[in-house]
């Protein structure tokens, strides 16, 4: 399968900042530029909401689409925000809004019980009803501080603290966590699916 032109399926600058970064040479135009409105996340899981939305893009469009759909799992609150991440606070609560209800949960929640991560799944069709969409996922690991660090970044990045490396997502410079972040690591694997699919051989379901 060759592409050279995707819809990223987001409406999310960040997102769409990152993945026109890690996915250079091919060109890569947000829905947005071709007046595609965005689609009810009724998922029940990251996997489901970003196949909803890659079909949606190519549907409305004439490309084949990659979506991301990532959210913060944090122990302590049940594995909350998760698939809500982006409206955590409210459907069109900003990233301050959901980040300060994030930390008002944790108010108490000692050193040792604030471990969290990030997860990222991808899709990517060639057409609205491809059957044999490629799925890849990635996972970054950490601890929620009790206030923002860090001006970089987005959403959750600010309170989101990477012991290896000292400091929170929001301190790292882009091309620092365009190695290490749960979306690269997505890709990488998205991409080494992509591969195995042209040499004809199994894509399983990594998910």
């Amino acid at each position: 399968m060759t592409v050279d032109t995707l819809v990223l399926a987001t409406q999310s600058q960040g997102k769409i900042a990152e993945l026109t970064a890690l996915l250079a040479p091919i060109q890569c135009i947000p829905q947005i530029q071709l007046a595609i409105s965005e689609v009810a996340e009724t998922g029940l899981s990251f996997i489901e909401n970003a196949l909803i939305k890659a079909r949606h893009a190519s549907r409305h469009s004439t490309y084949a689409a990659l979506s991301d759909d990532s959210g913060l799992v944090i122990e302590a609150l049940g594995g909350r925000p998760g698939i809500y991440s982006a409206r955590f606070a409210g459907a069109k609560a900003s990233d301050a809004a959901n980040m300060q209800k994030v930390l008002q949960l944790m108010q108490g929640i000692g050193a040792g019980a604030r471990q969290a991560y990030f997860y990222c799944a991808m899709a990517l069709v060639r057409y609205p009803e491809d059957p044999t969409p490629i799925l890849a996922c990635g996972r970054l690991d950490g601890v929620i501080l009790d206030a923002p660090r860090g001006e970089q970044g987005f959403g959750y990045d600010p309170i989101f603290f990477l012991p290896d490396y000292d400091k929170t997502l929001a301190e790292l410079g882009s091309q620092e966590k365009n190695l290490i972040s749960h979306r690269a690591q997505a890709l990488k694997s998205l991409l080494a699916s992509r591969l195995r699919i042209v040499k004809n051989e199994t894509n399983d379901h990594p998910c």
